[in-house]
């Protein structure tokens, strides 16, 4: 294996599958399933998950709500989407703990970096949620936090999109697919890979990133196998 512990970035719109909001059962049980297979494989894994599917602080500032009163209600989704992933791979006998940046430990652990390091050494898959705990920060940036504080040895982000490309390949049909790109690269042509804080976050530590096409079966592992999928970013 190419990987031994890394750090999976999934959006909430990726859970809505083709419903115009909310959890599609059946995605997050498909998504519990490739996640399986690659803890069954020996790789210590936490997740970072998005709330996008259920509110957005971005959208309620559209529409006259204070940010910061939004952005807490973002991180309140991203908790119940980190729920729905646990039931999921619970109930095909995923061991997982739950960590919160808010605390609500009635449901949730508080996030404890050396916890989460001891629950990912017993070969459980820990689930971030709550962002960073702080308003006016993306689950990107929670991502790339949190990686680095767990010594995660690549991000890898899970997206519809197969790759990073020159322009949106949904709307272009004449972009360009990079297999591979560097930090500055990424900078120099403006390419759309995570917002400024998380992506400096990863270029300041050395963290490489994996853009992928998380709907294809298999990718995961193929990635874990060190195989080319997606865009490497290095």
């Amino acid at each position: 294996m190419k990987y031994k512990r890394v750090l999976l970035k999934l959006s909430g719109e990726a859970l809505m599958g083709d419903q115009p909001f909310g959890i599609d059962p059946k995605v997050i049980s498909e998504y519990a399933l490739e996640i399986s297979g690659i803890a069954e494989m020996g790789v210590q894994m936490a997740i970072v998950i998005g709330g996008g599917n259920i509110f957005r602080g971005v959208q309620g500032e559209k529409g006259g709500m204070d940010r910061a009163h939004g952005d807490y209600m973002g991180m309140l989704a991203t908790v119940i989407n980190g729920m729905a992933l646990q039931d999921a791979l619970e109930r095909i006998g995923v061991s997982t703990r739950l960590q919160s940046a808010l605390e609500i430990t009635k449901v949730c652990e508080p996030f404890i970096r050396r916890r989460a390091i001891r629950h990912l050494e017993k070969g459980r898959i820990v689930i971030f949620a709550a962002g960073t705990g702080n308003p006016f920060f993306t689950t990107d940036t929670a991502a790339s936090l949190r990686a680095v504080e767990i010594d995660a040895e690549v991000v890898l982000k899970g997206t519809r999109v197969d790759g990073i490309y020159t322009a949106d390949p949904e709307k272009n049909r004449d972009a360009i697919k990079f297999e591979s790109v560097s930090f500055a690269d990424v900078l120099k042509n403006r390419l759309n890979v995570m917002d400024m804080t998380a992506f400096t976050v990863c270029q300041e530590n050395n963290l490489p990133i994996i853009v992928f096409d998380i709907n294809t079966s298999g990718n995961l592992k193929r990635i874990i196998l060190g195989e080319p999928v997606g865009t490497l970013v290095s």
